[in-house]
């Protein structure tokens, strides 16, 4: 199993591209399952959540090809055609689903446009139950029959879809993607209400609209969806990950560096900024971008809560933990989206961090620095967190099960070194 080794207390400058954004990309290949044209996709990111959803579009019958990619050595900016021109199943095995939760998502495509749907229930990171049953309340108001047997869900729309209003208890990303991709081929009206508002929505909105669809309201937490017969083909390019941006503007930021983010916007991660910014640090837009830069002194403690987008997002709690670890005096992250997701606060205190968990709480207090350490990761942002710490931390840091990084950051080592931090992956046994 492989680690990444890393020699800390090295300021970080230079420049990162930021890829296409996972959680963007997922929906939208999903999307291809609507229509029997070819959706292609630009700036995917060479993950390995999308290698997963390949995977499991290609046992649906997609016919996928590979159109080429940007600069950057083929490494960056993927172009894939996606062809729905023969669905030939509608079984989404669990061999495959259990790799990723975004798997889900192509259970109201397929509701959609064949009218049935046979979906493992899903997996993906131990951070939490994250439940799938507004998914399935939002297709059984369309008219879906569902059934729940043998750890699948069985979805059945003999008459095909109808227009509802749709109500979310409570803001779910994933179920808003499914509803929106299966009210576009509803017949009559579809009102999403309490919608996500996430941007990875506002993308997957426009797409479906590039593919024929109707739809009003994007960007707010109203969709109104007119149903069409058929969705075509498009050509779409994915926007740029605000995750990996904010992760890599908190790298500049905890190593005391100065870094120009490429290919991304200060409009992503607004939210982000304004904790950054409070905390001390140097935020500004560039011809390319945003440079993110902290060049005097010790930051100050701010206190974090995560909430539904434009909220602070909870796939940046971790990373903002660690650099609270170093700032002055103390802060309170408080984490309100999913339980179970302070598992790399052991992994941190093992590094010299003082933090304190009451509940869905964390009092951060700021320490003079922190040193390194053998430490295992548990999730994707808890993995990176570990390797943010590591580059602030004196000495040598071990990050185990590193596997987790990859579902998520594309060519992370890479993207480091090429600012001066001293990283790299070695084998188990090394």
């Amino acid at each position: 199993m492989q680690k990444i080794v890393i020699e800390g207390g090295q300021p970080l400058h230079g420049r990162i591209a930021i890829g296409g954004a996972k959680n963007a990309a997922l929906p939208l290949m999903a999307a291809s399952l609507l229509t029997d044209g070819v959706l292609t996709l630009s700036n995917l990111p060479h993950l390995a959540d999308i290698t997963s959803m390949l995977n499991l579009l290609a046992q649906h019958g997609i016919g996928i090809s590979m159109l080429g990619s940007a600069a950057n050595g083929g490494h960056a900016g993927r172009v894939i055609g996606l062809d729905g021109g023969q669905i030939t199943s509608t079984t989404a095995p669990y061999d495959l689903v259990r790799k990723m939760r975004a798997s889900v998502l192509v259970l109201g495509p397929l509701v959609a446009r064949m009218g049935e749907a046979r979906v493992s229930l899903p997996g993906g990171c131990a951070i939490g139950t994250r439940p799938v049953d507004l998914h399935l309340k939002a297709l059984e108001a369309m008219g879906t029959e569902i059934t729940l047997a043998d750890g699948y869900v069985h979805a059945v729309a003999p008459k095909g879809l109808k227009g509802a209003v749709v109500r979310f208890p409570f803001v779910s990303v994933g179920a808003t993607e499914n509803a929106l991709m299966a009210a576009t081929l509803a017949q009559g009206e579809t009102v999403l209400e309490n919608a996500a508002r996430e941007p990875e929505i506002g993308d997957l909105a426009h797409c479906l609209v590039a593919m024929g669809a109707k739809i009003e309201g994007i960007g707010s937490e109203r969709l109104v969806v007119q149903g069409v017969p058929s969705l075509h083909g498009a050509s779409y390019s994915v926007l740029p990950d605000r995750i990996e941006t904010g992760t890599y503007a908190i790298a500049a930021a905890v190593t005391g560096g100065d870094i120009e983010l490429t290919g991304t916007s200060i409009s992503l991660i607004g939210s982000v900024v304004d904790v950054l910014q409070k905390a001390g640090v140097t935020v500004t837009d560039t011809a390319d971008g945003m440079r993110v830069a902290r060049t005097s002194g010790r930051l100050h403690g701010v206190d974090v809560m995560t909430q539904p987008f434009p909220g602070f997002p909870t796939d940046m709690q971790a990373q903002m933990m660690v650099l609270m670890c170093t700032a002055g005096g103390a802060a309170m992250i408080t984490e309100t989206i999913f339980e179970n997701r302070f598992m790399h606060v052991p992994e941190l205190a093992r590094m010299g961090a003082n933090i304190t968990v009451h509940g869905a709480s964390a009092l951060v207090r700021g320490v003079e620095r922190l040193s390194g350490a053998p430490v295992m990761a548990t999730d994707l942002r808890a993995s990176v967190s570990l390797v943010l710490a590591g580059l602030a931390a004196e000495g040598e840091t071990v990050v185990n099960r590193v596997y987790h990084l990859d579902r998520g950051y594309e060519r992370l080592e890479e993207k480091l070194a090429g600012c001066g931090a001293r990283i790299r992956r070695v084998d188990g046994s090394a």
